[in-house]
């Protein structure tokens, strides 16, 4: 089931939050040798927190929206009763004592935190162990991989993310769901860990886009102390998407070229779906050249601030991959004026592409360049995720297409900053459509390792 599922079960009565935690720990029993997700769970734990739930609806206390729905929390938010330990030997059993904000929201709203997920060191690039659950010799993708085959296989029904660049969609392109990246700031990064101040996001990951606009609403900041976002959000008209005239422009982007065939020909046949749809009309319109330098901006950005922030861990190289100590080194060579400059061009390419949204209300791109690929260290193929980081708009990963290999392929769509609920609507459109899987198919796995 997924959670909206679950949170109607549970309020009818049909189902007890101990059950529901039972069932998905049998599943964590089943599969875990296989796709390893998890970098910590003690059953007792989630178990605990479902019987107090069950107890207090038995005594006819009000029970928080998300009614004991579990989820997995990638393993850079701080957790006051788990371990929080970023991928690293560094920080190997390291109890912060705190909940992020995020965390904390959720557990307000009554969801169950089943455990930790694993996430690459420091959230960037070298690899966790966890496996993709379609393929246990391919990569489930960087950097939040384990919340990413957690949802997938059905082990909880949502799961934090975080990105940085392409950290949550593409993971979940990878392993056929849902990821969604809401713009720069809606989500506190308050107690996570922190790698650059204008880039990091707080992401989710759902198998429908039901649940992701469940999670959403209670996780982002709202109310009269956030008067901008109330006004973006909390006060827009958000129309019917069945009634609404969609326009919705085709980006190929800078990295076309670094797309498998196979890839740039599944976006192109979704695009003429789309546009076979009612009251949505699909274009073709590339970004302007200054998108093209993004990459490299955001390349020295993010190695200059780890460098910043990971100053102590860099004293200590032999429990550092190569990978992280690569980009340090590299960000040590970034100057402060540098530094400035590609804030500034950021600026820029922030109010350039709100202009490019005047005449369009989605853009469609692709959410990875390919499959897959073979080998838990290999890198990731060059893709556009990062441009919509670098610019703090929404985007949500959509699993759509299959490749040739049989794995999840997904299409990424994009909205203009604080128009996430317009982002979701369509999402929507898409599944009603039939051009978006609402839930599953769950990969199949191995009976044994």
């Amino acid at each position: 089931m997924n959670a909206a599922e679950v949170v109607r079960r549970i309020e009818a009565g049909d189902l007890s939050s101990e059950e529901l935690v039972r069932s998905c720990l049998a599943r964590v029993e089943e599969l875990e040798g296989a796709v390893q997700a998890w970098a910590y769970l003690d059953p007792e734990l989630p178990l605990q927190t479902a019987i107090e739930l069950d107890r207090r609806r038995e005594r006819g206390e009000s029970i928080g929206v998300l009614q004991g729905v579990p989820i997995g929390v990638k393993d850079i938010f701080n957790t006051r009763d788990m371990p929080t330990q970023m991928g690293s030997p560094l920080w190997e059993g390291f109890t912060p004592g705190n909940d992020a904000r995020v965390v904390e929201k959720l557990r307000w709203a009554d969801g169950i935190v089943m455990g930790k997920t694993h996430t690459a060191e420091f959230g960037v690039h070298h690899p966790s162990p966890t496996r993709n659950p379609y393929d246990p010799q391919r990569s489930p993708g960087t950097s939040s991989s384990g919340s990413a085959a957690a949802v997938a296989t059905g082990m909880v029904p949502l799961a934090l993310g975080s990105q940085t660049a392409g950290s949550t969609i593409r993971p979940a392109s990878y392993c056929g769901i849902y990821g969604f990246k809401p713009s720069f700031g809606l989500v506190p990064r308050t107690a996570v860990l922190k790698t650059t101040d204008r880039l990091d996001h707080v992401a989710f990951m759902a198998r429908t886009v039901e649940d992701m606009k469940l999670v959403f609403d209670l996780a982002r900041v709202s109310g009269r102390n956030y008067p901008f976002v109330r006004r973006a959000l909390d006060q827009a008209e958000q129309e019917p998407s069945g009634l609404k005239d969609w326009r919705v422009r085709l980006v190929r982007g800078p990295q076309w070229s670094e797309a498998e065939p196979y890839a740039r020909e599944a976006l192109e046949e979704f695009a003429r779906r789309v546009s076979s749809l009612d009251r949505v009309c699909v274009y073709e319109k590339e970004l302007p050249d200054t998108f093209s330098r993004i990459h490299d901006a955001h390349e020295r950005m993010y190695c200059r601030m780890l460098a910043y922030y990971f100053q102590e861990e860099s004293s200590h190289p032999d429990k550092l991959s190569s990978i992280f100590s690569s980009m340090v080194e590299r960000g040590r060579t970034v100057t402060l004026e540098d530094y400035q400059e590609d804030a500034d061009f950021q600026a820029e390419r922030v109010v350039e592409l709100e202009q490019e949204f005047h005449d369009c209300d989605v853009i469609l791109t692709l959410a990875a360049a390919g499959e897959a690929r073979v080998g838990l260290e290999t890198r990731d193929r060059p893709d556009n995720c990062l441009l919509w980081t670098f610019c703090g708009v929404p985007s949500l990963s959509i699993p759509s297409n299959v490749g040739p290999n049989g794995l999840p392929l997904g299409v990424q769509i994009v909205g203009a900053k604080h128009n996430d609920y317009s982002l979701l609507a369509f999402a929507e459109l898409l599944v009603t459509e039939g051009l978006a899987t609402n839930q599953g198919p769950y990969p199949s796995l191995p009976e044994s390792v």
